[in-house]
């Protein structure tokens, strides 16, 4: 499962990135963290992004295949790095703030018009169970599960 957090600077998708990674027992890619490391030759122009947002997908693409789950946090900010990431099974705009602390990033941010989940507050906790319950059924879907605590308990 490939899971795409974006929104704003400073809107809060770093912190409901790690407490989901966490609770899903995920890979998390977060896009500071891979520019500093990886990609620290890409500035922030609109083709730059782009290419960032190419990699943030690849990099999550490799994690999918070799079938664990991956979250992606940044700020994608545009249709064009949205599509450059590629599809996402699930997509979460964290939209907390009108305005990021860069201006550049704040005049180019399209708000997206496709996703599962806008979080509109900044409880990282508060959102982070429904999400995980709901991103936890569709990973391993919970009746498997129950059929086998039965299997194992006796029941079935």
């Amino acid at each position: 499962m490939k899971v795409l957090i974006l929104g704003l600077p400073g809107s809060g998708k770093t912190t409901l990135a790690r407490t989901l990674a966490q609770k899903l027992k995920a890979v998390h890619w977060n896009a500071d963290a891979v520019r500093a490391n990886l990609n620290s030759h890409l500035g922030f122009s609109e083709q730059d992004r782009i290419e960032q947002a190419r990699r943030m997908g690849w990099l999550c693409d490799q994690v999918t295949a070799a079938g664990q789950i991956a979250i992606a946090d940044f700020v994608c900010p545009t249709p064009a790095t949205r599509a450059a990431f590629g599809k996402a099974d699930c997509t979460i705009w964290i939209d907390t703030i009108k305005e990021g602390r860069f201006e550049d990033t704040n005049k180019m941010f399209v708000p997206p018009t496709v996703y599962d989940y806008r979080v509109d507050t900044q409880d990282a906790e508060q959102w982070a169970k429904p999400i995980y319950e709901d991103l936890d059924y569709r990973y391993a879907p919970h009746w498997s599960k129950s059929l086998w605590i039965g299997f194992r308990n006796g029941i079935a």
